[in-house]
């Protein structure tokens, strides 16, 4: 079944995407030993709490039409669908050694990418009038993580 989302929807996938990085760099301090990296994992969880706020201001500035459902839904099984492939695809029960600052760091470059790679997909299936231009916002938050980490990790070699 082929779905079109708005951009409303997207949000909600970012949002849904930015809880599970949340718990990821949450878990991954708790077992860091390294206070510095601790720090640094801790201030990337704030930073998905940071850019889950702004997906979530975004939301409630999208124009009706960007809210408008693109496809008949009655059962509202789209939302189920985009929860469980947000839930499932970024941030996902890495298998990681997360006592290892390098490993906890480079999964989550590996992890930054999937969402980048994730919005890019999905921003084909956002009609120009449904918001398609907020997903560029998207990629660009999540890029600005991926320049962080990788200057983190550089530090480390």
């Amino acid at each position: 079944m082929y779905h079109k989302f708005n951009a409303n929807e997207i949000l909600d996938m970012a949002i849904q995407i930015e809880k599970n990085g949340y718990a990821f760099y949450k878990q991954a301090a708790e077992d860091i030993k390294d206070g510095d990296i601790k720090s640094f994992l801790l201030e990337l969880a704030d930073m998905e709490l940071n850019h889950e706020e702004s997906f979530v201001e975004m939301k409630s500035a999208l124009a009706a039409g960007e809210k408008a459902e693109v496809v008949f839904d009655p059962w509202e099984e789209t939302a189920a669908y985009l929860e469980a492939l947000a839930a499932t695809r970024v941030f996902y029960e890495k298998k990681i050694d997360t006592t290892s600052a390098k490993e906890v760091l480079k999964e989550a470059i590996v992890a930054e990418k999937e969402s980048i790679v994730f919005y890019l997909g999905m921003k084909d299936m956002v009609p120009e009038d449904a918001g398609k231009k907020r997903i560029d916002d998207i990629i660009r938050e999540e890029m600005s993580h991926i320049q962080i980490i990788s200057k983190q990790l550089l530090k480390l070699k």
